[in-house]
């Protein structure tokens, strides 16, 4: 499968996601084992001091890695995933790069790296990372 045809079909699956579509993620780069997503802020995402939600951190995250696992292995669901916080995530732009760790017949091991960019900057500052064990739950496309 080319890097656009994957990008389409990841693009298609995140517009089917009420949930994604809601928070405003958006499918911005794909290819074979890789995946990078982003989301604009806005009030409705951020938590009491005016940073993203941890809960938005963490769906992020999650959703860079299944969808990085997907390219590899068709669709996945999250048996495991884990998030770590490492500083204020505040910022106009929220990036998230997934990628493939390893990709087994039953699990796939999957990293991202969640980033925040001031408007103002092009400058991305590394906010919170997270891994997860996916597993392969239909046909490989």
């Amino acid at each position: 499968m080319s890097d656009a045809s994957v990008l389409s079909a990841l693009i298609a699956v995140n517009e089917q996601a009420t949930f994604n579509r809601w928070a405003g993620f958006k499918v911005v780069s794909a290819s074979a084992g890789e995946v990078e997503l982003r989301m604009s802020w806005r009030e409705e995402v951020g938590q009491y001091n005016g940073f993203l939600h941890a809960g938005l951190i963490g769906a992020l995250l999650d959703t860079a890695c299944g969808f990085a696992a997907s390219t590899v292995s068709g669709p996945v669901l999250a048996s495991q995933f884990s998030v770590r916080c490492i500083a204020p995530a505040k910022g106009g732009i929220f990036v998230v790069k997934g990628r493939v760790v390893k990709a087994g017949r039953r699990q796939v091991f999957a990293a991202a790296d969640l980033y925040c960019q001031s408007l103002e900057s092009k400058e991305l500052t590394l906010c919170a990372n997270g891994d997860a064990i996916l597993v392969p739950v239909g046909i490989p496309q």
